[in-house]
């Protein structure tokens, strides 16, 4: 059974400045649910194609770090990636967003969007429209450390979906 879409329900007690820069765009489209555990958190992700999943995910993952409502559409960044198998090229494609995150600009998106999957080759390319995360503008979330392999799912048929565990 496919979850239901769920509202983001955190209370980040945003600033008027968050409030008005959130209310400035329309509301960011979640197919997504998180599960927290002892050690670690999973990511379900879901949509009407596998690229849709895919985005989802990322969007998911960056939906822990902070209130990506408050995030605007300032700057692009493009990631190309490739894998072995559908997992690989999950794996791939979030580590990558994540490392545009941690270590080149602390670049955070508001929306990520698969241009395409090649599931012959494994190849990938996806865009994200955001800005770079400030303290002073973005509520803080939780830090993702890793992205893992550990109990990774992907359903690329009838009703795509995919889950996967991050370290937090």
């Amino acid at each position: 059974m496919m979850a239901q879409e769920v509202e983001d329900v955190r209370d980040y007690n945003l600033t008027e400045e968050q409030k008005a820069t959130k209310a400035k765009y329309p509301p960011v489209n979640q197919k997504y649910e998180c599960e927290i555990r002892m050690y670690f958190f999973r990511l379900h992700a879901w949509g009407d194609t596998l690229e849709e999943a895919f985005e989802q995910c990322a969007m998911a993952m960056f939906g822990y770090m902070t209130d990506i409502g408050t995030v605007e559409p300032l700057q692009t960044v493009e990631v190309e990636t490739e894998g072995d198998d559908l997992q690989s090229l999950l794996f791939h494609f979030l580590n990558e967003w994540l490392y545009k995150f941690s270590a080149d600009g602390f670049f955070i998106p508001r929306e990520v969007k698969v241009l395409s999957i090649d599931q012959t080759n494994f190849k990938l390319r996806s865009i994200g429209w955001g800005e770079e995360f400030s303290l002073s503008k973005h509520p803080q979330g939780t830090e993702v450390k890793a992205i893992t392999y550990s109990a990774m799912q992907v359903y690329s048929e009838e009703n795509p979906e995919v889950f996967v565990i991050i370290d937090i």
